[in-house]
Formats: structure tokens, sequence, C-alpha cells
């Protein structure tokens, strides 16, 4: 895995954002309301994709072709004037050759792994199996969903029992779809001008060392990722993502390092979390990283303000577990006793 890993140095692939769609098929209608729109060109210009340009001081899907259903444009609309739809084509699945089914030892071992977790740590929802099909692989037999969805919102409904796949065309976000290798970087994000619209960074040339410092695989090297519950998984996983909170990460990184000792060096940044934090950089690096969630994982699903993440390389998996175990005869429970808490 590590040599598909490609750092952004300056010279990273761009491509207009006409050229990410199939320009045969419109996979999501762009709808403004003309009561409510200002015209102000807030969506046009937050638009990561380009679809929407600003005629005789209106805005129009110029390239609806190219829309992903990312809903940014939506969301940054001061007066809610703008309504995404996806149409038949954004719901339809390929005729694909199918993998073969998980062999059996491997799907008792990861269900394995998932009693042990929950039940030491007390998680409330399921740790989550990640695969990323590279590019020349067979797809595994695991459910599209109907629409567009975010890597983070894919990740969110696995936790909670949801098996899903999702080639580029399920993908809805321009910035981890690049990331995690389906395809080209937007030019908009690549130059770090979104980041500014969003406030999210003082300069563009902070923007810009943002982007070139965190990881990403070679565009087109990945044609799907696959995120499972991970006592149901349905492939080989690559990482196992944890959700919980800071006192269930903090058994985890000392599950980690119960035989060794060993202190870790965590990478994160509050930007692009489930996609690089959770995901890329447990896989290449095979150490564990941690997660504090991002402005679009908050922002686009269900994990709250008490939640963080951890990602854990599968190669890692039986000590961690080894480890969780040995803890949770005596260290966790003690710890959630509050055995040094002198008495009252």
């Amino acid at each position: 895995m590590a040599e598909r890993i490609a750092l952004h140095e300056g010279a990273m692939e761009v491509m207009e954002a006409a050229q990410f769609a199939d320009t045969s098929a419109v996979s999501h209608h762009v709808r403004f309301d003309d009561a409510l729109c200002t015209g102000c060109g807030l969506c046009a210009a937050f638009c990561p994709m380009e679809v929407i340009a600003m005629e005789d001081g209106r805005p129009v899907a110029a390239a609806e072709e190219a829309c992903w259903g990312c809903e940014t444009c939506s969301g940054q609309c001061p007066t809610h004037a703008i309504r995404i739809e996806a149409t038949a084509q954004a719901a339809a699945s390929d005729d694909e050759p199918v993998a073969p089914p998980l062999d059996e030892q491997t799907r008792e071992r990861y269900q394995e792994w998932a009693a042990v977790l929950r039940e030491v740590l007390g998680l409330r929802w399921h740790p989550v199996a990640i695969s990323l099909i590279k590019a020349g692989e067979p797809l595994p037999d695991v459910p599209l969903p109907e629409e567009r969805l975010r890597y983070c919102q894919a990740l969110m409904a696995a936790r909670r029992g949801r098996a899903l796949m999702m080639p580029v065309n399920r993908h809805a976000c321009p910035d981890g779809t690049s990331i995690l290798g389906l395809a080209p970087i937007p030019a908009k994000l690549a130059s770090g001008e979104l980041y500014i619209l969003f406030h999210k960074l003082d300069s563009v040339e902070a923007a810009r060392r943002m982007v070139a410092e965190r990881p990403s695989l070679p565009s087109r090297s990945v044609r799907a990722t696959v995120t499972c519950p991970l006592d149901d998984p349905r492939c080989e996983a690559e990482v196992v993502a944890v959700i919980g909170t800071p006192e269930q990460m903090m058994w985890l990184s000392m599950a980690t390092s119960y035989y060794t000792g060993h202190r870790h060096d965590f990478h994160a940044s509050g930007y692009n979390a489930q996609c690089v934090e959770t995901t890329l950089i447990p896989m290449t690096s095979g150490e564990i990283n941690i997660s504090f969630g991002c402005y679009g994982c908050r922002a686009s699903s269900d994990v709250d303000d008490t939640l963080m993440m951890m990602g854990i390389p599968v190669s890692l998996m039986d000590d961690v577990v080894k480890g969780l175990r040995e803890l949770g005869r005596r260290a966790i429970p003690q710890s959630r006793d509050k055995v040094y808490l002198p008495p009252f």
C-alpha cells in the first residue's frame, strides 16, 4: 500500500470540473427558488466543481453534468434557496463482476475483534472495517447507496450497522474523493481558494501548505471504498476505524503499546478527518492514528461533540485485541470504578 501514497508538493494533478463527470448523464439537478434567491453569488463561489455560474445577477446550473451532489452550495446559501435532487442515473449500478466472498476464517476473526472491542471498551456502535478496492480489482458484493454520500457519511453509516460500497459516482465530497485516489483534485481545492472562502485558514499560502502536507493516493488508483461493520465484513479490511469517547481512545492507545511501551506520534489537524487521519495515515504508515473530526464530517454526519476517532491498521489488530483483553481484566474496570478517589 505504501507505494500508492503520493505527497502533494505543489505538483498535483488538477482537472477542470467537467472532466470529472460523465457528460452523457446528469446525476443531480440543481434547483433554485427564485422567490428566495437574493443573487448573492455565494453558491457559485463555493461550488468546488464549478457547476453554478452567475448570469444577469442570478445563479444558473451551467454545468449540471459535473454536479456531485455535495450540497456545499445549498449549505452556504443564506436564504436556503437551493435544492439538490438526485436523478435516476445517480441510483443506477453498473453490471460489474463480483469478487469472491470473504473466507469464513477471516470473517470469524473480524467478528471476534469486534466483540472484544465492543465488550471491553463498552462501545455503543460498531467498529468499522475499511477497504479501498484498487483499480482493476473486482468489486465485492456490497450495496451501493442510492445517492452520493461523503466518505465520512458512509463510515458513520457503517458504525450503525450498514455496509456500503462507493465507486467514484457515489462519492459526494470532491476533496475526500481525490485524497482517497478515486479522482483528480478540483482546481479550487488544489489552489486553496475554497478553504479561504470557508474562512478555515488565514491565507492561500496556508491553505496550499495544508493541502501539500497531507497524503493522498494517486488519482484513479482506487475504484471504490467499502465501509462495513467489523462484525459483518464483506471483504478484506485494511483499516479498522473506531468511533468513541476520548477515554475509549485512551485505552485503545494503551492496548496498542501494551506489549512494547511505545508512545505514539499522532497526526491530526482538524482537516480531512476520516479520509486522511482515520483512513489514509494508518493505511500507509502502519501505525494507529487519532482524529478529532473535521468541519466536513461534523457538519454532514451524526457524530456528536463528545466523540473522536481512531484508525488502526489491520496488521496491528491481533496485538491490539490481545492487549485490550489484558487491560480489561483489571486496569479498565478499576479506573472506571475510580479506585483512587478518596472516600467522602
